[in-house]
């Protein structure tokens, strides 16, 4: 879901989680290689475990951002705004409970 902002809860941390996101990206590749290469099942598994985590801990950091700047700044403003990105932000939070 888009929303057009001028500036977003992360552009001061935007570089930072580009780079962990490259990261993970390699991350995946190589799980590909390894199940290429017929490598032990625990090992994969284990590789997926980390790459999990590191998902979670983008997840965890972009949503603290919008708390700190979009739900704030919501809030203040009021009304029907505040109301929308409150639902919003728990139905993130409720989607990353479940995943």
């Amino acid at each position: 879901m888009a929303h057009d902002h001028e500036a977003r809860g992360y552009d001061d941390k935007k570089d930072d989680y580009l780079k962990r996101l490259r990261r993970i990206e390699g991350q995946a590749r190589g799980l590909q290689r390894m199940v290429e290469e017929d490598q032990y099942c625990i090992d994969i598994l284990t590789q997926v475990s980390a790459m999990t985590k590191a998902l979670q801990s983008v997840s965890l950091g972009l949503l603290d951002d919008h708390l700190n700047h979009c739900v704030v700044d919501a809030a203040r403003a009021g009304g029907a705004e505040s109301e929308a990105k409150i639902r919003e932000a728990s139905d993130a939070i409720a989607r990353l409970v479940r995943s």
